[in-house]
């Protein structure tokens, strides 16, 4: 808990730093595919800084997590099964070392998937749960990959955009 907490303290560092948008790109990308901290983070100290740009910063969050959302795919199709099907090394490394990965939760995601599939991945773009958990499952699982853009840009481009339109109005207040 203590490597996450220094973690979550570093990506704050940068909401004082000019190349702090260009993190935030990154670290949008790198969320949606395998990595702990939430872009909220860095976005909501960002467009409190600069409220006139917190729209901006939306969409440099909502097209990294795009982008990351495609690479997440990318590691379920091609990285996440060994023969048979059995979880491939890459996958359980995933397992014992990412946070939100375990066993258990990708099989419920796969029978999740079987009924709701747009739903699952709209869903899990607009609230706090691990999305990387759901973009390389989607891959894992061949979910429709044009459903499951749509559903990605959908609902993180809602989430960001309703965080900074927030930002925008009502500030620190």
């Amino acid at each position: 808990m203590k490597n996450i907490r220094e973690l979550y303290n570093w990506v704050l560092s940068w909401a004082d730093k000019p190349s702090g948008p260009a993190v935030l790109g990154i670290m949008s990308t790198a969320e949606a595919s395998f990595f702990p901290v939430p872009p909220d983070v860095l976005l909501i100290p960002l467009a409190l800084g600069k409220r006139k740009k917190a729209f901006r910063f939306a969409l440099i969050c909502s097209a990294g997590s795009i982008l990351g959302a495609m690479i997440g795919y990318g590691i379920g199709q091609w990285a996440w099964w060994g023969a048979g099907d059995s979880f491939s090394a890459f996958a359980q490394f995933f397992f014992d070392h990412i946070p939100g990965f375990s066993h258990q939760g990708f099989e419920r995601i796969k029978s999740l998937y079987d009924d709701y599939n747009f739903m699952i991945v709209f869903t899990a773009g607009f609230t706090p749960i691990p999305f990387k958990l759901f973009t390389i499952s989607a891959g894992a699982f061949h979910i429709n990959f044009p459903l499951f853009i749509l559903a990605s840009v959908v609902s993180r481009s809602a989430r960001f955009f309703l965080v900074a339109g927030l930002i925008k109005k009502f500030g620190e207040s």
